[in-house]
């Protein structure tokens, strides 16, 4: 007998579905009903009433965060495919072409080059996904991964500081102006991001363990500015080595300054991530392993 005849099985719930996605690509309840435009405890709600229809417990609950079980994983797959059956058919009714969105964060120092030329390829490949993708400070990028507003992010961190696809060690480069150098000022002028903005307080460090006096002489939230300033002979910087320019002198250890070599790059995705998130995530992971050799 066709399954699809048997009047008593039960239907599940598209809705149930839409939850359970959003909760395991959040990987929170609180992302998830941001997400969903909805509260936490309908959320909750909708998961349970998920769990008593499947048999099954669907997520479990850690200290950080929520992933699915087993059973879960299984009817992930189902669910993504159904959500976007649904989708398909109403676009077709309507005459629209199925599209998805991609959801992607990168520093600005990534953002031009060869990542455009990966993210351009990846678009000509792929016509029916839509790419959004946002550039910033990592930390703000990283919160915003957090809350749910972002599917993958490149970012920068201390090294290890959380779960990660991929990382690479960041390499970074003392500079100062190749024109205007600012190095022997006193105090030692400083051109950093802003408040909690990587390496700020690496170079604070330095300078003091140097017996400097220091003072933060530009702030800026751009990587463009942060070059500019420094090029312009207003003070020195701690950037990755991607970032220095004609305009720049590296200085070496024969200024004092130490090596850095506490921070990576990292590249982040939760673990139930949409398969084209995860294709874009192998793109820029094997971009990246080749730039590195």
């Amino acid at each position: 007998m066709n399954p699809s005849a048997k009047p008593n099985r039960p239907l599940f719930d598209l809705d149930l579905l839409r939850a359970l996605v959003a909760v395991a690509d959040c990987g929170s309840f609180t992302s998830a009903s941001a997400r969903l435009h909805s509260t936490q405890s309908t959320v909750s709600q909708k998961i349970r009433r998920l769990e008593e229809m499947a048999g099954h417990r669907l997520l479990e609950r850690g200290n950080r965060d929520v992933r699915p079980t087993d059973s879960g994983e299984t009817l992930l797959g189902f669910a993504r495919r159904m959500l976007a059956f649904n989708d398909e058919t109403l676009d077709a009714l309507s005459g629209a072409a199925l599209a998805m969105t991609v959801r992607l964060g990168v520093p600005d120092d990534f953002a031009a080059g060869r990542t455009v030329d990966l993210l351009a390829a990846f678009s000509r490949k792929h016509p029916h996904v839509k790419l959004e993708v946002t550039t910033g400070l990592s930390r703000d990028l990283g919160a915003s991964y957090d809350r749910g507003e972002l599917d993958l992010v490149l970012l920068k961190q201390k090294r290890h500081s959380r779960e990660a696809v991929a990382r690479w060690p960041e390499t970074l480069r003392w500079i100062d102006s190749a024109k205007h150098p600012a190095f022997d000022a006193d105090p030692l002028p400083l051109v950093a991001f802003p408040l909690r903005g990587l390496y700020r307080d690496e170079m604070i460090r330095v300078a003091e363990g140097l017996g400097r006096g220091w003072r933060i002489s530009f702030t800026s939230s751009s990587l463009s500015g942060i070059q500019s300033a420094v090029a312009g002979g207003l003070g020195i910087s701690l950037l990755p080595a991607r970032a220095v320019t004609s305009d720049h002198l590296v200085l070496t250890r024969k200024k004092g300054l130490p090596t850095i070599d506490t921070m990576d790059v990292a590249l982040l995705h939760r673990p139930a991530a949409d398969r084209m998130v995860k294709e874009l995530a192998e793109e820029l992971r094997r971009m990246l392993e080749r730039e590195r050799k």
